[in-house]
């Protein structure tokens, strides 16, 4: 056991200078010259596994840590979105058109120059500080839990759609949960001639004129809509990429990207044909009682597409599945392109790391002397 030297007290003490408490004559072992290390164990505890060495964070899948996951997922979904929220804009146009329009065009090139010649290019991205606000948290929570799902679910077997599906639906419901409320946002400041300011005072507005239900009020028809969604995109993107893989399992880095690019792109497209009358009731919900929009008595989905249905027929719940298809495809490139190399960013990195690894703190058994000053 480590003693206070008698120099200082004056006899011989069997106090332990550390780990119990700290002593105020005594410096701290961890605080020397301001800087941290770690924890120092008493001398005579057994060294822990790996001879004694402190550990790093423990790795949690593919060679990245978890936080590692969740900033990777972060930067895929922000410039995922960033890149394509003019498409996102004319989507939402498009399936907000009131009931009192019916008679005008309603197609995509009609919308686009609508947008460009009365409100300019600015017009496209009314909005994007809200999808900023909660995509990068969204994806973060988004990819983390889509990779230790399918670690678990998986079971050692790369090729298990099933578990890819599965693992694409818990993540999509998690992530659902922290952007629904500025997916809201978004879309009420998306609408033409919104009334909201900006993203602060549509947020004060909403709450205070309709409570925070309304920012959930489509949660269950998002969550709906993403399962399946997710569902089919992560089975696709996952069965794509292990295809293309197989066709040049030697390829390049640059190679490597543009299969991860085309087996989204397949995947963004197929999902998002399949989904897009749910993404209207969706829509309707979000923007309910705005810009002459529809309130709804309930959230009910039947309830919604009745109602479009009713005042547009079968071809309402399609509306916008062109603007739809235009932004998930090249979306889910581009966000599995910067996921993956995100990910084989920190994995290099993590490489070097323990290649070149920090000298090991050595803990001296000598004891220290101090000795009084004589005046």
């Amino acid at each position: 056991m480590a003693t206070i030297p008698s120099s200082v007290t004056g006899q011989r003490s069997t106090l332990p200078i550390y780990p119990l408490f700290p002593l105020p004559f005594l410096p701290n072992p961890n605080h020397l010259h301001g800087r941290r290390f770690p924890q120092v164990p008493p001398p005579g505890t057994p060294p822990s596994g790996g001879g004694g060495r402190f550990r790093r964070g423990d790795v949690s899948h593919e060679g990245l840590e978890f936080w590692q996951i969740m900033i990777a997922g972060s930067i895929a979904g922000v410039i995922e979105h960033t890149a394509m929220f003019p498409v996102d804009t004319l989507k939402t146009r498009m399936q907000t058109r009131c009931s009192t329009l019916r008679s005008a065009p309603d197609g995509l090139r009609h919308a686009l120059t609508s947008i460009l010649r009365l409100e300019g290019p600015l017009g496209l991205y009314r909005g994007i500080g809200a999808m900023g606000l909660g995509a990068a948290p969204a994806h973060a929570v988004y990819f983390s839990v889509y990779e230790m799902a399918k670690k678990y679910l998986s079971r050692g077997n790369p090729n298990n759609p099933a578990a890819h599906a599965a693992s694409g639906v818990l993540a999509t419901v998690a992530s659902d949960a922290v952007f629904t409320p500025m997916d809201t946002v978004k879309q009420r400041l998306q609408l033409k001639s919104s009334p909201y300011k900006g993203v602060s005072d549509c947020v004060a507005r909403v709450f205070r004129e309709e409570g925070y239900r309304a920012f959930y009020a489509s949660y269950k028809t998002t969550v709906v809509m993403n399962a399946p969604f997710t569902a089919v995109h992560f089975a696709t993107y996952e069965a794509s990429k292990r295809a293309l893989m197989e066709l040049s399992p030697d390829n390049s880095g640059d190679e490597r990207l543009f299969v991860h690019a085309t087996a989204g792109s397949v995947a963004g497209a197929l999902a998002a044909m399949v989904t897009t009358p749910l993404d209207v009731v969706k829509t309707q919900l979000q923007c309910q009682g705005v810009c002459g929009c529809k309130r709804f008595s309930t959230s009910s989905i039947m309830e919604v597409a009745g109602a479009v249905i009713k005042r547009d027929g079968f071809r309402g719940l399609m509306r916008g599945w062109k603007p739809r298809m235009l932004f998930h495809a090249p979306a889910a490139a581009i966000c599995w392109s910067s996921y993956e190399a995100s990910k084989s960013f920190f994995q290099r990195f993590n490489q070097r790391r323990n290649t070149h690894p920090e000298p090991e703190l050595k803990v001296s058994s000598r004891q220290p002397t101090w000795r009084k000053k004589i005046k």
